[in-house]
């Protein structure tokens, strides 16, 4: 089984290989730098949804695989405040997207203003908090849970509930 990942991003990329390498010894993994579709700070549940189906769909189509998996982080407004939302998906051409969704977080109103003005969180986080690349490490999950949660462990939640979901298809087509 070839499984690729819609990004060149390391903690999407590992989350992937973690669980996909737990369901099967001789998954080849590969990943392509491909678009979302959707702006570059998603800003709501549908937008981050629309851009992890597109990347999932591109990137199986692009490498050739038989699985894409895409994931994407966005943000949305509540009447709470905002909050960190990430959404997975899984493509395989032949059903319909598989889709998940993560755990959320509040994010402190001071990075919500920097959001409402079209800043990106990524930027926005190695600015706050004084380091570079926070999105391709713990990501503001982890910023904001002092290290209890990280980034790569968000995704790896929604890498499992895609494929445990995958799973549950491919055996009730063999019914």
């Amino acid at each position: 089984m070839i499984v690729s990942v819609g990004s060149a991003n390391p903690v999407k990329i590992n989350a992937v290989r973690q669980v996909f390498s737990e369901i099967s010894d001789g998954t080849e993994f590969k990943h392509a730098e491909v678009s979302s579709g959707v702006s570059s700070q998603p800003f709501s549940d549908e937008e981050t949804i629309r851009g992890a189906v597109n990347r999932a769909a591109a990137s199986r189509t692009e490498t050739g695989a038989d699985i894409g998996i895409g994931l994407e982080g966005g943000v949305t407004e509540t009447s709470s405040g905002f909050f960190l939302c990430s959404w997975g998906a899984l493509s395989d051409g032949g059903l319909q997207p598989i889709i998940a969704g993560g755990a959320r977080i509040q994010l402190p109103l001071e990075i919500g203003a920097e959001l409402v003005k079209g800043r990106e969180l990524g930027d926005v986080m190695d600015e706050f908090a004084s380091r570079k690349g926070i999105s391709k490490k713990e990501g503001a999950v982890g910023v904001f849970t002092y290290g209890a949660v990280s980034r790569t462990e968000m995704f790896v939640h929604i890498a499992r509930l895609l494929a445990g979901r995958y799973m549950y298809e491919k055996s009730r087509q063999s019914l």
